[in-house]
C-alpha cells in the first residue's frame, strides 16, 4: 500500500478521494450541524477542523467546490507531485480552518472545500517553482498569477462573510486566504524537512 502511495500523484489524489467521500456523506447523511466549524466547540469537538470541509450548503455549493477539487486532484496528478507534497496537503486541510481563530474570529459557522482546494493549488504551485523545468515553472507562474488575481477580486478583507452574484449562500472568502497560508507553509515545510532527510542519508 505504502509502495503505492509512493507513485507520482498516486497520494495526492487519494487525499482528494477522502475530501471527496466525506463531502458525499455528509450530504447524504444531511450532518452539516455536526461537522462544520464552530470555534465555540472546537475544544469540546476538535474533529471540526477536518470536517468542515466536507460540509455544503446547497448543491451549487457542492458542485462548485466539487468541480475545484477535481480540478485539484487532476493538477496535482499532471504534475506527479510527490507523497511530501500530499503529506503537505493533508496536514494544510485543518490548519486552513485553524487560521480561522486568528484571521476571521467573527466567522462562526463556515463549510465547504474551497479552503482546502485553494491549499492545495498552492502546494502544487510551489512544488513545481522548487523542482519543476523552465517550461513547467512557466506555466505555474501563470497559474499563480491567477490565483492571486483571484484572491485579490474577491475583497477578502471586507467582511468574514459575503452574499455574491450568483451564488445561494453567503461566501466566505477568507477561507481561500487562509488556505494558501496553510498550504503554502506546510509545502516549503515538507521540501525543507526532504532535502535535510537526502543531506543526512549515506
Amino acid at each position: 500500500m505504502l509502495s503505492m502511495l509512493r507513485r507520482p500523484g498516486a497520494a495526492w489524489c487519494a487525499v482528494a478521494l477522502s475530501l471527496l467521500i466525506g463531502s458525499v456523506l455528509s450530504l447524504l447523511l444531511d450532518a452539516s450541524g455536526a461537522l462544520e466549524w464552530r470555534p465555540s466547540l472546537l475544544m469540546a469537538q476538535p474533529w471540526r477542523c477536518w470536517t468542515a470541509a466536507f460540509v455544503h450548503y446547497s448543491t451549487l455549493h457542492w458542485v462548485g467546490n466539487f468541480t475545484g477539487l477535481a480540478l485539484t486532484a487532476a493538477f496535482g496528478w499532471v504534475s506527479r507531485v510527490p507523497l511530501r507534497a500530499a503529506v503537505a496537503w493533508f496536514i494544510a486541510w485543518p490548519i486552513t480552518h485553524l487560521l480561522f481563530l486568528w484571521m476571521a474570529p467573527g466567522l462562526m459557522h463556515y463549510g465547504g472545500l474551497s479552503g482546502v482546494v485553494h491549499a492545495g493549488v498552492i502546494i502544487v504551485i510551489t512544488h513545481v517553482l522548487i523542482t519543476g523545468t523552465g517550461g513547467q515553472r512557466a506555466v505555474v507562474a501563470t497559474v499563480l498569477v491567477g490565483l492571486v488575481t483571484k484572491i485579490i477580486t474577491e475583497t477578502p478583507w471586507r467582511a468574514p462573510v459575503q452574499h455574491l452574484e450568483g451564488w445561494d449562500i453567503g461566501i466566505a472568502p477568507i477561507a481561500h486566504v487562509t488556505g494558501v497560508l496553510a498550504g503554502m507553509v506546510c509545502v516549503l515545510v515538507a521540501h525543507a524537512w526532504s532535502l535535510r532527510a537526502a543531506k543526512s542519508s549515506p
